[in-house]
């Protein structure tokens, strides 16, 4: 049978929907049914979310599954499920989507608190899949444990329940149209309770609170159910998640709680570098957050909310280009005796694009070429350990950039392949630009091919390769 809208809350197993039969219920929550359907051309696993929307049902309800009509089609990848079609809401209200087989994080993290590395693994797949989505111009606003899936197989982050997102090139029909906050209580972010839908940094925030109750068995925050107890987290600041539970490692509380600052400028300006240091968790610079032993206490937040005026960037709409204004910079440098001239050029080009992105982070990478099959020691002919020299010269050549410790890390990488090293770093650590030398011609190096051509021809990236002045020939 095909149905219509006013049958939609009595379906059962066996209705077509728009050509989609109906097999079973798979889930009923306060907003929507979401059924396993069919249909012939269709070949992966797939469900029809259909809102429960009747007459006298709020508008937020409407507007929110407008809102997942319009931008669920305008997200594509692995981190979404994959859009198959939608119904009009005057008509047949429904999204058929890509059903995915996996489990929620609410489900993975029954257990809490997790260990430190299991919460560091889990959060940098989730910030690496906000960090594809606010590529695409979509800032979610509803991140929590229950809207967030594991793919099996592959293990991906998956995002759902798009009805209070926002595509910034798209109007924004909730902000237009609803009065109050919108958001879940124990995750929303200070500027979201006061109605600014402009900044990517609000997910950040609402991670950051996903990475607390995973590291510490609490929310940070509680779960208020008033609009004064949620205007309460501009002021409060939350217990140390050391003080909660003491098994939690400074370099992840000083994570957390940089997710968690109230000025949006001090929390980390995209999800890319959250992942970054969540993969390299010796690399987090530590500052007095890591410290931390307690919070501000109901008096001082009290007299916060009293006398200190609201952060302005809490009230400021974000520029629309800053989603993608914080990329990965990645800097290929030989720092061995002989190419002071090659390292000298790539530093100066790397000052010049550091000077255009004031907050991106710096990669600095040296690739030391050794012997597939090796018996040396790792040391020279001083007895000194040929890493630590490499990676003091590293930290050497970049000093005159003057950046800060949480703005730049050192890598130096033993490997054969320098070529496929270089590549694989920029791939695993999603550099969005990489700058690399190139030495003079050889015959060599015209027969077997240059390390930069590698890279240039396979990096994920953008890459540029510098050469001195008046070089030229084939690079390395």
């Amino acid at each position: 049978m095909t149905v219509t809208v006013s049958a939609l809350h009595d379906l059962a197993p066996g209705a077509v929907v728009d050509g989609f039969r109906l097999e079973k219920q798979f889930h009923k929550g306060g907003m929507a049914v979401i059924w396993e359907a069919t249909r012939p051309d269709v070949k992966i696993p797939m469900v029809l979310k259909i809102p429960m929307i009747g007459e006298g049902d709020d508008a937020g309800a409407i507007v929110g599954f407008e809102m997942e009509q319009m931008i669920q089609p305008m997200v594509s990848g692995k981190h979404v499920p994959q859009f198959i079609g939608t119904g009009d809401i005057t008509d047949l209200p429904y999204i058929a989507m890509e059903k995915i087989e996996g489990r929620t994080l609410e489900q993975i993290a029954k257990e809490m608190p997790l260990p430190p590395e299991e919460v560091a693994r889990i959060g940098q797949k989730i910030a690496l899949a906000v960090a594809d989505l606010h590529r695409q111009h979509v800032i979610h606003f509803d991140l929590k444990p229950a809207n967030i899936l594991f793919r099996d197989g592959t293990g991906d982050a998956v995002f759902v329940d798009f009805g209070l997102s926002r595509h910034i090139k798209m109007p924004d029909l909730l902000t237009e149209e609803i009065r109050l906050p919108m958001g879940t209580a124990p995750y929303i972010a200070p500027e979201q309770v006061l109605r600014n839908r402009t900044d990517v940094r609000s997910d950040i925030f609402s991670l950051g609170a996903i990475l607390y109750e995973l590291a510490t068995g609490q929310q940070p925050f509680g779960s208020p159910d008033t609009l004064r107890g949620l205007k309460w987290r501009i002021w409060a600041d939350p217990p140390p998640p050391r003080v909660v539970n003491p098994n939690v490692p400074e370099w992840l509380q000083e994570v957390i709680l940089r997710c968690l600052e109230v000025d949006l400028s001090k929390r980390y300006p995209n999800a890319r570098l959250l992942a970054f240091d969540l993969g390299h968790p010796e690399r987090v610079a530590l500052t007095a957050r890591a410290k931390k032993t307690k919070n501000a206490g109901f008096f001082k937040a009290w007299r916060r909310s009293k006398f200190k005026p609201i952060p302005a960037s809490l009230t400021r709409e974000a520029p629309r280009e800053g989603i993608n204004s914080a990329p990965i910079l990645m800097a290929a440098v030989d720092v061995s005796p002989g190419h002071e001239n090659l390292a000298q050029a790539v530093l100066e080009y790397v000052e010049r694009i550091l000077s255009t992105m004031p907050d991106s982070r710096l990669a600095c990478v040296n690739v030391m070429k050794v012997a597939m099959i090796s018996n040396d020691d790792g040391l020279d002919e001083h007895g000194r350990n040929i890493h630590l020299q490499q990676l003091a010269e590293l930290k050497h050549w970049a000093h005159p950039l003057g950046r800060s410790a949480d703005r730049i890390t050192f890598h130096v990488l033993e490997a054969s392949d320098p070529a496929q090293t270089i590549i694989g770093f920029a791939r695993d650590n999603h550099v969005d630009h990489l700058v690399m030398g190139a030495r003079g011609a050889s015959a060599a190096r015209r027969y077997l091919g240059s390390v930069s051509t590698q890279v240039v021809a396979e990096a994920p990236c953008s890459v540029t390769v510098v050469r001195l002045h008046g070089q030229r020939g084939d690079e390395e």
